[in-house]
């Protein structure tokens, strides 16, 4: 990528911009849920189709993200990022207006669509415009975001469904994305670097096609499956959907022999160290949404708290991670080094601690504790992790790794609360005794999980190299017995692209 002025000109208004843009989807991924009641009210709405409200986002967002990250390389991440936020904002806007929960579900499936093009863009930015310490910062910023979005958007859902500004109710949850969107979209053109594209590549459009359907597939189920009691037919359209996901990457790895560019480069992943990496920061994922969404569902359905009260239940947690994704970078090497194994050990003690106390009903003072050092837990293993990654990938693979990350956490996320929950909700109809119960299987699986990361996490920490994450000058060559020089070479150049 070309640009006017050097990679550190503007560094801190294009991390903002990036970083706001990536917050606004996150939020809106779930500020829905705190609103169920008074969407179903308002628009006399059934259970299912309110889901559908709920859910349409994330299922076109997981079907699109990978060929949204794979656009921004083809015909450049600014003006695909600009794309995406435009018609987030535009969206936004007809879901706020909407007269109806037909036109409030086709936009919200617009909605999630164009956030799949906007989002990606954003890790590909951070990969290839920040260097050294730089990127370990920004990749910490970015690990804090991802967090803070889910958590933030419950709670200020439920502030401005209980404010109930203008007699809007849950209508401004929707209208408050149109003037963040129109000024950040001012500021994203004039501040965004302009990008040398790989548009004389012909775009892998079988890939595409064969990625929407299998996604389609694999992800519908794991979303309306577990409100329906998952009935057969649930099964056989996953069973397709993850066929058709392993036809993708047969697909993909074929298109690559034959010299033509996939619309995902697996060859990103012949990196050593990359795949137990990812794993890692993926099941931590899975931790994350498990914890949110069982510990939601009891304390809401269980203990009757009201949606904000349930939301502000969680902010230790977000509290934790921003204050480690915030710190971790300036901590020595020898101590960063033993951060991402380190992470999904405190996250699982912390979740032990909790499902202990959690017996005599709810720990107040400990949950605010045990939280708190779940989420900087997350942010150990995640945040160090995710820079690392990021050092020892290409130029030329930033969007891939950008697809990967994307794809991977969305499918961790939904598939952690198909499982977690439908574990919880098995027992849950058993009165306070058996939600209790519930809770406390789905709070074992994420440990055992959380033990896995950390073995993960670890060997990825081994096998990457020594170097401190963000204390090189960029990406290393991503075969394992490509030359240093090469790489290094290749690293300088990568200020000049972006």
């Amino acid at each position: 990528m070309t640009d006017e002025k050097s990679p550190s000109a503007a560094p801190r208004g294009m991390l903002t911009v990036l970083l706001i843009a990536q917050l606004m989807a996150n939020m809106d991924n779930s500020i829905t849920t705190v609103a169920t009641e008074t969407l179903r009210e308002d628009l006399h709405a059934t259970g299912s189709v309110i889901q559908f409200v709920i859910s349409g986002f994330t299922l076109a967002f997981a079907v699109l993200v990978v060929t949204g990250a794979r656009l921004g390389g083809h015909y450049g991440h600014r003006r695909i990022f600009l794309a995406g936020l435009a018609g987030f904002t535009a969206t936004s806007l007809a879901c706020g207006l909407a007269p109806g929960a037909v036109v409030l579900v086709a936009g919200r499936g617009l909605q999630g669509g164009f956030a799949a093009l906007m989002v990606p863009q954003v890790l590909s930015f951070i990969h290839l415009g920040y260097r050294g310490r730089a990127r370990a910062r920004a990749v910490g910023l970015y690990s804090m975001i991802l967090a803070l979005g889910v958590a933030s958007g419950q709670i200020i859902g439920g502030l401005i469904v209980g404010i109930d500004v203008l007699g809007s109710g849950w209508r401004a949850a929707f209208l408050v994305n149109v003037p963040v969107g129109l000024v950040l979209f001012g500021v994203a053109r004039r501040i965004l670097p302009h990008a040398s594209t790989g548009g004389s590549e012909r775009l892998d459009v079988a890939g595409v096609a064969i990625l929407g359907l299998s996604m389609t597939a694999f992800t519908a189920p794991l979303v309306v499956g577990p409100g329906h009691g998952w009935p057969w037919g649930a099964w056989a359209v996953l069973a397709a959907g993850a066929a058709g996901l392993a036809a993708f990457l047969w697909y993909e790895r074929r298109l690559a022999a034959s010299a033509r560019r996939p619309l995902l480069d697996l060859g990103l992943l012949r990196t050593r160290g990359i795949r137990p990496g990812l794993l890692a920061c993926c099941v931590l994922n899975f931790g994350y949404a498990g914890v949110v969404f069982t510990v939601t569902l009891y304390l809401q359905g269980t203990l009757h708290y009201g949606p904000l009260e349930a939301g502000v239940a969680f902010v230790p947690y977000p509290a934790g991670f921003a204050t480690v994704s915030l710190t971790w970078a300036r901590l020595p090497e020898r101590v960063q080094r033993l951060l991402p194994a380190a992470g999904p050990l405190g996250f699982a003690l912390a979740l032990s601690a909790f499902l202990l106390s959690v017996q005599d009903g709810w720990p107040a003072v400990a949950a605010i504790a045990l939280f708190a050092v779940a989420g900087a837990g997350q942010a150990a293993g995640y945040s160090p992790l995710v820079a690392r990654i990021s050092d020892r990938v290409r130029a030329e693979h930033a969007s891939d790794l950008s697809a990967a990350l994307s794809t991977g956490t969305l499918l961790s996320s939904v598939l952690s609360i198909a499982v977690t929950g439908g574990v919880f909700l098995a027992w849950s109809d058993r009165g306070a005794d058996g939600a209790r119960t519930g809770l406390n299987l789905a709070l074992c699986l994420l440990i055992v999980l959380l033990l896995v990361a950390a073995a993960c996490a670890a060997r990825a920490v081994m096998v990457l190299g020594r170097g401190a994450p963000g204390g090189g000058d960029g990406a290393v060559a991503a075969a394992p017995d490509a030359g240093e020089a090469r790489g290094t070479r290749e690293a300088g150049e990568v200020g000049e692209r972006v």
